[in-house]
């Protein structure tokens, strides 16, 4: 349920709202809009509830949320949500922003190498992988800490906000200090303990749905981060398990349309994992500007032969500056033209 007050609403009448609302045992969330400011009810609300509310001074209505997940809905919040990070870097809005570098951080040469690349070609965000969930236990980890150090003086050094994998609840505090995103993975989804973690630090979040993961389960999982009061969640479409055997997963970009149409949150694509074959990554990219997305996430690695992980569908830094000049002039040919890339402050 939302409450919708009027556009002549004292502070004090607001007040008096919230203040009804939690008398009631319920939680009351504000949101302000460019057109108007609601608050969202949660809890067990009951059909008399309706009544009750719309009678309070400053209410203009009360609108019952048809949809299960209610923070994360359109119903809620009409208007995009833009992000905003570091170095002027704003996820969301019209402007479709890229995130680039290795799968995992393996050595400082290498990462530094990476993010020289991704950074002349145009990327927006750095990217890279400290914390590592593999299917064996004896598959490269990633290197803990000192990665998330290296991340972080490898993004300063490069004037790039940074994103980095967070897999356990033990690991929130590192994470949240070093790396400007904190990403979910997708076999975390519905790790419900780790998302809320995550969402009281107040750093933006990148969920990555699920393998087998529903939209609405996947939107769902967003109202845990979004429950704690941080608003600065970023979808991540990576593909889902289909029978089809000949790609790593099926990137679904119907995904992508439907949840823009859904959600105010930004979504991006990830067309690494969403494939697993470098050569799929640039037409998938292209796929993925094309209907909607906000943003990529993509793979790039100085020597994709010699990687610990993901070489197959990691980029070389070259191949990534040809996807980069593609991808920019599809964008500008739609009308939503590549995000302005963030300059390195000395």
């Amino acid at each position: 349920m939302i409450v919708v007050m009027s556009t002549t609403r004292t502070p004090e009448q607001q007040a008096a709202v919230i203040t009804r609302i939690q008398d009631l045992g319920l939680r009351a969330q504000e949101i302000s809009g460019v057109e108007r400011s609601v608050i969202a009810v949660l809890g067990q609300v009951y059909p008399e509830l309706k009544d009750e509310l719309s009678t309070l001074d400053g209410v203009e209505e009360v609108l019952r949320v048809s949809k299960p997940y209610k923070l994360s809905s359109r119903e809620v919040r009409p208007n995009d949500t833009v992000v905003e990070l570091s170095h002027g870097v704003r996820i969301g809005g019209g402007r479709p922003v890229v995130m680039a570098g290795p799968c995992s951080i393996e050595t400082e040469e290498q990462l530094w190498a990476a993010a020289r690349g991704v950074k002349e070609a145009g990327a927006h965000i750095l990217r890279g992988g400290a914390f590592k969930p593999r299917s064996s236990p004896y598959a490269f980890q990633g290197l803990g800490v000192p990665g998330l150090k290296l991340l972080r003086q490898c993004g300063d050094e490069f004037g790039m906000p940074v994103i980095t994998e967070l897999l356990s609840v033990r690991d929130v505090a590192a994470v949240a200090e070093y790396s400007d995103i904190l990403q979910i993975g997708a076999r975390n989804m519905q790790n419900f303990v780790l998302l809320e973690e995550a969402g009281k630090t107040g750093k933006p979040v990148l969920l990555k749905r699920a393998l087998s993961g529903t939209i609405e389960e996947w939107l769902l999982a967003s109202e845990y981060i979004l429950n704690q009061g941080n608003p600065n969640v970023i979808l991540c479409e990576r593909g889902i398990r289909t029978f089809e055997t000949a790609t790593r997963n099926t990137l679904d970009l119907n995904a992508i349309a439907l949840v823009k149409r859904l959600s105010h949150l930004p979504v991006i694509s990830d067309p690494s994992h969403g494939t697993g074959k470098w050569y799929l990554v640039r037409p998938m990219a292209m796929a993925s500007i094309a209907v909607g997305a906000d943003g990529l996430i993509i793979e790039v690695h100085p020597n994709p032969d010699q990687a610990l992980s993901d070489g197959a569908q990691s980029l070389t830094p070259a191949n990534f500056a040809e996807l980069m000049r593609e991808g920019s002039a599809l964008a500008a040919s739609i009308g939503r033209p590549f995000a302005d890339v963030p300059v390195a402050v000395a």
